[in-house]
């Protein structure tokens, strides 16, 4: 076989389909996802962007910094070189639009032309939901609309409406109008400064669209190979979830349509499960290798973790984001990060930043089940932190090997 860097058996034809064994389909998705090898250098070497994103898929971000934001982690996860806010100029370029996925997230311009069925899906959503339409009319939609043809891109803080009547939980009616536009993609993000999202009209972001509309059809196909191109090998429900903008019936139709290879994957529990994978997916199980060694820092919103139950059933990780779960009913804490060493979830650790010491500290520290962390594991993860302090602008609390190494089950492996 190829490569010499698989197990003999850990895939064989079946007449189920094509069995790959659970560390195979570990390697696999930590190669789909950009995980498999060191991020790539030297710090002051030639980094593609861009070429990164696209392989993602998307970018999901979000406002919450808490060592560095949510993007520049996860784009900092694989690229030695990124810094924080890198990715706005590509924003700026137009090489990237930002609207819904399964959240706020950075999409690769040359999507634009199929994501029509999401602009109109959500923004028929936003019309028509009811704490939208309250307190908002036909007049304050034309009205915003008007004043940022005339002004140019404007963020919210250069409106000023209250919520009307009752509601005064609710968002304002300024704030209602400029998210029903960029839903339906009226509007779009023109950049953002400090994180505050500017509005301009969407025939100014957007590049104009010429010549063959795709169908509904069409945009549904473009998805879900996209998805799959990145997924590797999946279920439909992954499939539908990876952009979260077709329905099941589309990736069944879509399914049905395409050469791809059915296959079981095993799960860490021992039990297989039935997937679709891509055409060349035995190509890519001669080739793939053992990954590399580093310890890394996971985000909570990185895409190989973003779907829990995958999460679970490929590396018997069982994680939640307890950042909206209120203190008293935590099991870990606030920004909870997993530990990632190989192919293989070795921990989670809780960090936070101390802006006013500059310092990154340690809140909290946990070893999964049968993980001895030895001095050489304690001494990988004392120079991630030291990278992803740096990263944030802060210096790394030391963590006490003695703490780290109390909290190992007894059944731990080296």
């Amino acid at each position: 076989m190829a490569g010499g860097n698989i197990e003999m058996s850990a895939y064989s034809p079946t007449r189920h389909g094509l069995a790959i064994s659970n560390r195979q389909a570990r390697r696999l998705w930590l190669a789909a996802n950009h995980l498999a090898t060191p991020p790539t250098g030297p710090p002051t070497g030639p980094a593609d962007l861009p070429g990164l994103i696209r392989g993602l898929g998307f970018l999901q971000i979000d406002t919450v910094r808490n060592i560095v934001r949510a993007h520049d982690h996860i784009l900092w996860s694989r690229m030695q070189r990124y810094r924080e806010g890198m990715v706005w100029q590509l924003l700026r370029r137009r090489e990237l639009f930002e609207h819904f996925t399964h959240d706020t997230s950075l999409i690769p311009m040359d999507v634009y032309p199929m994501w029509q069925r999401q602009f109109a899906r959500l923004g028929q959503r936003a019309a028509n939901a009811a704490w939208y339409r309250s307190g908002l009319t036909d007049g304050d939609i034309r009205a915003i609309r008007e004043r940022i043809a005339t002004e140019g891109p404007l963020s919210t803080h250069a409106f000023e409406s209250r919520p009307r009547g009752a509601e005064m939980w609710a968002r304002p009616p300024h704030k209602k109008a400029l998210e029903q536009m960029w839903y339906a993609g009226e509007l779009a993000t023109s950049h953002r400064e400090n994180f505050v999202k500017y509005y301009d009209l969407g025939e100014n972001v957007f590049p104009a669209r010429q010549g063959h509309r795709a169908s509904m059809r069409e945009q549904a196909e473009f998805l879900c190979d996209g998805a799959i191109d990145r997924l590797w090998i999946a279920n439909s429900g992954e499939i539908r979830r990876f952009w979260d903008a077709v329905t099941p019936d589309e990736v069944a139709e879509w399914a049905g349509r395409r050469r791809l290879v059915r296959a079981r994957i095993e799960g860490a529990d021992g039990r297989w499960h039935a997937c679709l994978a891509v055409p060349d997916i035995e190509q890519r199980l001669a080739t793939i290798t053992a990954g590399s060694r580093r310890l890394r820092i996971i985000n909570p919103f990185d895409p190989a973790i973003r779907d829990r139950r995958r999460l679970l059933r490929l590396f018997g990780f069982a994680y939640r984001n307890e950042m909206f779960v209120p203190p008293a009913a935590r099991r870990w804490g606030y920004y909870v990060y997993p530990l990632l060493e190989g192919d293989r979830f070795v921990g989670r650790i809780e960090l936070k930043g101390d802006r006013r010491d500059g310092l990154m500290r340690v809140a909290g520290f946990w070893p999964e089940p049968g993980i001895r962390w030895s001095a050489a594991r304690i001494d990988r993860l004392h120079a991630e932190l030291r990278r992803f302090a740096r990263l944030g602008g802060l210096s790394a609390d030391q963590i006490s090997p003695a703490s780290l190494a109390g909290g190992s089950s007894q059944a731990a492996s080296p």
